[in-house]
């Protein structure tokens, strides 16, 4: 691969690579305006929004984001309150223990660090809830490290513009990280803005369904676009079974139900109970619900936790 010296290269360091500036560039000019990606929006900010981020489309994440925030502006004030108002203003997120993880989280930082978000990735991944991709995303995009961040999104663009394959086929953590450390630039800056670069063709234009060759800023040097977009055989994706009348359903209303109430108290069991019309579910999903700590059992009925 050729590269071409970047204005922003200290003097001796390694060039970016043409491929990671059509990337840096494109995003400088193309990239979408989310509250995230804001000069000075704080590790903690983005650290919420990337538990927030988690398949949940970015329209659904940004209004509650802003509310969160308002409310929580730093790990202690979050911390301070309890995991039932954390569940309580998740609303319609999705899959509400990152809520409880997130003030897990909070409790972490407020207590092992001061309140401050840590900037080393192996301390960050030590925090309750925080995975491979969260972890070294903010340090990255908070803290300007240099480590390669990888999501769906990323592994879709090196395979097809790298490996000439439509599919990333299965993640591997080792051999994704080692993929994108090979295009990643030395320089701290380029890399930030390379991993961000990436992630948002993805998002945007490389998308899994549709993509937008003819607007890709690397369109000439796509390995699957010269090789003529063939479709090399990757996994069958799961299909997520129908949300109507599932448990998934039940354990939602159920949250919505507890989320409506304002008493400490929480609900009685004959509210819970005109929830929903089969009881074999419904006792199913409010069990679930309490194993995971999202629910707890009360002498007359059920609270969030507290």
């Amino acid at each position: 691969m050729t590269t071409t010296t970047s204005p922003r290269d200290a003097a001796g360091a390694e060039a970016t690579s043409d491929y990671a500036r059509s990337l840096i560039d494109w995003f400088d000019v193309s990239a979408r305006d989310l509250p995230w990606r804001a000069p000075h929006f704080g590790a903690w900010g983005i650290l919420v929004s990337e538990f927030m981020l988690q398949q949940t489309p970015v329209v659904r994440v940004i209004p509650r984001l802003t509310e969160w925030l308002e409310r929580w502006p730093t790990p202690e004030a979050l911390a301070a309150d309890s995991p039932g108002e954390a569940v309580r203003a998740w609303q319609s997120l999705g899959y509400p223990r990152r809520a409880l993880w997130l003030h897990a989280c909070a409790v972490a930082i407020t207590e092992m660090h001061d309140g401050v978000v840590p900037s080393d990735v192996d301390a960050l991944r030590a925090l309750p809830g925080i995975g491979d991709y969260t972890s070294r995303a903010v340090a990255v995009f908070a803290y300007g490290g240099r480590h390669p961040v990888v999501d769906t999104n990323t592994r879709r663009v090196i395979a097809r513009s790298v490996e000439g394959r439509d599919d990333a086929g299965p993640p591997s953590a080792r051999r994704d990280l080692e993929a994108m450390e090979r295009l990643l630039p030395r320089d701290e800056l380029d890399a930030r803005g390379f991993n961000a670069a990436i992630m948002e063709l993805g998002a945007v234009v490389c998308t899994a369904r549709r993509p937008d060759c003819d607007i890709c800023p690397v369109r000439s040097s796509c390995a699957w676009r010269s090789a003529g977009f063939p479709e090399t055989g990757g996994p069958r994706k799961k299909v997520q079974k129908k949300f109507e009348g599932s448990d998934r359903q039940v354990r939602g209303l159920v949250l919505a139900l507890l989320r409506s109430t304002n008493d400490t108290d929480g609900v009685s069991i004959g509210a819970v109970d005109a929830v929903w019309h089969d009881r074999a579910q419904l006792e199913r999903a409010v069990d679930g619900l309490v194993r995971d700590g999202l629910l707890a059992r009360t002498p007359d009925g059920f609270a969030l936790p507290s």
